[in-house]
């Protein structure tokens, strides 16, 4: 089993602020429910997955790239950027690709800030924004979201300082769900001084429905200093080949190259994305069943007591009135793995994926059992 590394004589030279960090914990996986419980048809809605996979089109460009892996891919990612443009009308200066939108938050963190800089991101947000900050020695200031889990925009426009070199915001955000819409976040990129670099990550983007939602990539000519950070791997079904990217004014997209790893994507993901965005079907398919599942277990986990927050993801956050950990730990033993968001505010809150029609019944019979008893 992986664990923290204890400290030794060893590790002594590592330096202290790298020791302090806690690693980032995944969720579940089904093959380890297997091994502690043995149960072999567990559901996980855990990880804000794609229940339905990839699109075949995805799949079978994939296979076909393999044949190939024995080269190195195109470094310089001409294809997927290419394709990204002209599916945003961009050009391909302004596109960067990742081995996931995490690889470009790390990316950006070493790019544009040295140790002692300051950076502002919310509470409870997505943890890999405070990892960036420690990892980079970086000083950082955690705004807490307001009392129904939403970004809270002014203090965190008030929250910049002298030294304050980037902001991350999440729209929607994570683990919450919850958006900031139009009017708000246009008075917000108004009010962040321009020398300041806005991290907008809109990873959950296509599954938003509210009409009063604004695309990032438009704003980007209201502000010149915008990063707007996208993934294959939510609504396209590709997480594990691990492919995001970044629209950005061309100079900023080139700093970013400057310290990206060369052959950071591989050829198969590469390949699988481009068939991803080709295939347009099917990602409106699986966002229409999104939405109406989302509202479905949404009202019937309301009427089983919990709190549910309004979502525009491809997930809900529910607070429990038993222990979020109790409610996990029962919920796993019934071949369901949620995720326990805690500590602080969300101490009794779990976020839940939603899954297929028949995946988000089984949870709603296990939740029964569960608060009946």
């Amino acid at each position: 089993m992986y664990g923290e590394p204890a400290v030794s004589p060893r590790t002594s030279s590592i330096p202290p602020h790298i020791l302090a960090i806690n690693p980032y914990v995944a969720g579940k996986p089904l093959e380890e429910l297997a091994r502690e419980f043995g149960i072999l048809d567990a559901i996980k809605l855990a990880s804000n997955e794609n229940p339905f996979g990839p699109s075949p089109r995805s799949v079978e460009a994939a296979q076909k790239a393999l044949l190939s892996a024995h080269r190195y891919p195109d470094a310089a990612q001409h294809a997927i950027r290419r394709r990204l443009a002209e599916h945003y009308g961009v050009t391909p200066e302004e596109v960067i690709v990742g081995a996931g939108s995490n690889e470009l938050l790390d990316l950006l963190g070493r790019a544009f800030c040295v140790a002692g800089d300051h950076v502002v991101y919310g509470n409870p947000s997505f943890p890999i924004y405070r990892l960036v900050a420690q990892v980079n020695q970086l000083q950082a200031t955690e705004v807490e979201l307001d009392a129904e889990y939403v970004s809270d925009l002014e203090a965190t426009a008030a929250a910049c300082r002298r030294d304050t070199r980037m902001v991350f915001l999440a729209n929607p955000n994570n683990p919450t769900g919850t958006y900031v819409g139009g009017d708000r976040l246009l008075r917000f990129l108004d009010q962040v001084p321009e020398e300041v670099l806005v991290v907008l990550d809109e990873a959950y983007i296509e599954f938003v429905t509210s009409a009063d939602f604004l695309d990032g990539n438009a704003l980007r000519q209201r502000r010149h200093n915008l990063v707007v950070l996208r993934t294959f791997s939510k609504a396209y079904g590709l997480a594990g080949l691990r492919v995001g990217y970044g629209l950005a004014r061309p100079d900023l997209i080139g700093v970013l190259d400057r310290v990206r790893a060369p052959f950071n994507v591989s050829g198969v993901a590469m390949a699988a994305a481009i068939a991803a965005l080709d295939d347009g079907g099917f990602v409106q398919r699986v966002v229409e069943v999104n939405a109406s599942e989302r509202e479905r277990v949404s009202y019937a986990m309301v009427a089983l007591g919990l709190t549910v927050y309004r979502s525009e993801a491809n997930f809900v956050l529910a607070e429990t009135p038993k222990s979020a950990q109790e409610l996990y730990q029962a919920l796993l033993r019934r071949g369901v793995i949620v995720r326990p968001v805690g500590p602080g505010r969300v101490a009794r809150c779990v976020r839940i994926s939603i899954g297929t029609a028949s995946e988000n019944d089984r949870l709603l019979r296990a939740l029964r059992e569960v608060l009946a008893g």
